[in-house]
């Protein structure tokens, strides 16, 4: 806005001016807040060597190789070196897991529920009229 005297019939278009500027502002800090709160996904299919590997998964080297030799690790041998892709050691790391991850309240629920829905024996209903023993026989023995 340019330096000017301003009479009091300028004011309203001063105004909308300002107000668009303000508008304008707002809808550029709300661009930018939105392109920066989106995540930013790592890659994480990146080649690795063995020795990175080992390092990152904390597994001896003998166990390594013994695993990449048999096919136990997914890994790939295009030369004489072993090349190992991060995403795809995570996901075998998750699979080989001992202490699966905890279900939830409504998981455990429905696990109850499907186990708990076979019908009963057709040989143990009872077709006939419940009979109780009465307790007069009992007096006669005595």
């Amino acid at each position: 806005m340019e330096k000017e005297i301003l009479t009091f019939n300028d004011l309203p278009q001063v105004v909308a001016q300002l107000r668009d500027e303000v508008m304008g502002m707002r809808a550029m800090l709300t661009r930018q807040q939105a392109e920066s709160s989106k995540p930013v996904k790592e890659n994480r299919h990146k080649p690795m060597t063995v020795d990175e590997a080992i390092e990152y998964t904390h597994i001896p080297r003998g166990t390594m190789y013994m695993k990449l030799e048999d096919g136990t690790i997914p890994a790939t041998k295009p030369g004489r070196r072993w090349i190992l892709y991060q995403d795809e050691l995570d996901k075998w790391l998750e699979t080989k897991r001992r202490n699966v991850v905890p279900l939830t309240v409504d998981e455990e629920n429905a696990a109850i529920l499907a186990s708990h829905k076979r019908k009963p024996n057709k040989s143990s209903w009872q077709t006939g009229p419940i009979v109780e023993p009465s307790k007069s026989n009992e007096h006669e023995s005595i």
